[in-house]
């Protein structure tokens, strides 16, 4: 409960009666334009929710939303108020973080973003090693594009992302972890199959696979490899794919080549008899690995535990920075 006392008013006859929860329902709806959208996200009845944010309106005197049967517009008034209550609630997550801070760092939940083409290879290696000697941190993963990410990282939805791309952020920090460079995978009856050394040239005229849109991994690839203007042109510039899985079963099936990040290559390597991986000796074809966090966010430890887990269970695929 906030409690605001005005001139002549007591405390509590000048009692606002608005309190986090009703903070996240208004933000939440903001978000997803949709009060029940916004009841699953809050784990509440679409009831509750709109009754909740009618009596915030008639608390506060303004209208913040324009309903239809069709959708849910912020007014300009809940545009500005929504501002205010994502800051109220960055403030009170950076209070219970402080808290906890001081109390024991290692203690506790730590909210870990990580992209898709990283989390299901990088995962698997630290799960058991951070378990075991850090059993009082409670990691909690989440899966998403790069985009999504930084935008959940900024909202205080998470507290750190595992991320191969630069940010550029005066709000972020960025610890580079690892390097991990690419390998071509191609059908074992492709000509590159035969070949013990991967060359610019033979990237060049290779009918490369990448993965669709949303994927950082596709731009770093191409990026790296020289090939962006030459793939967006070719024939397989509209043939994408999901995840990484898919790729590969492509590349089994004859449809053609593609790259790979060094962690993918354990989980592939043993079922994947129709595939063959070269590591591509060309200079720079790598992706840097870093982890990103708030400048904010008080529990470094819990951070320097988590990076140091991770350090110490890499592949000799990777280089540790």
């Amino acid at each position: 409960m906030i409690g605001i006392a005005y001139h002549g008013v007591s405390a509590e006859e000048g009692r606002n009666h608005m309190n986090l929860k009703d903070l996240k329902y208004l933000v939440a709806v903001a978000d997803t334009g949709h009060f029940g959208k916004a009841a699953e996200r809050c784990f509440v009845s679409q009831p509750t929710l709109s009754g909740q944010i009618k009596k915030l309106e008639e608390e506060l005197g303004v209208k913040l939303f324009e309903r239809t049967r069709r959708s849910v517009e912020t007014t300009p008034a809940g545009e500005a108020i929504v501002a205010q209550a994502m800051r109220v609630l960055e403030q009170a997550d950076a209070l219970t973080q402080l808290a906890q801070s001081h109390q024991d760092p290692l203690v506790g939940a730590l909210r870990m973003g990580a992209i898709p083409t990283l989390s299901p290879y990088l995962m698997p290696l630290i799960l058991e090693p951070l378990k075991k000697k850090y059993p009082q941190i409670k990691l909690v993963l989440s899966e998403e594009f790069t985009e999504t990410l930084l935008t959940r990282l900024g909202k205080h939805e998470i507290d750190a992302a595992l991320l191969a791309t630069p940010v550029d952020n005066p709000d972020f920090e960025s610890l580079p972890l690892f390097e991990e460079p690419f390998w071509l995978a191609c059908p074992r009856n492709h000509p590159l199959s035969k070949k013990s050394k991967i060359l610019q040239s033979d990237l060049d005229s290779a009918e490369l696979l990448l993965l669709a849109e949303g994927h950082c991994l596709a731009d770093q690839a191409m990026e790296v490899c020289h090939i962006h203007e030459r793939v967006k042109q070719g024939d397989f510039a509209d043939l994408r794919a999901a995840s990484l899985e898919t790729l590969l079963q492509m590349v089994s099936a004859g449809f053609g080549c593609t790259l790979l990040p060094a962690l993918a290559l354990k989980a592939f390597s043993a079922r994947d008899k129709g595939v063959k991986l070269t590591r591509l000796q060309l200079p720079d074809t790598w992706r840097q690995v870093s982890l990103v966090y708030r400048r904010t966010f008080p529990r470094r430890k819990a951070l320097e535990a988590f990076t140091e887990i991770i350090l110490e269970n890499l592949p000799d695929s990777v280089r540790p920075l």
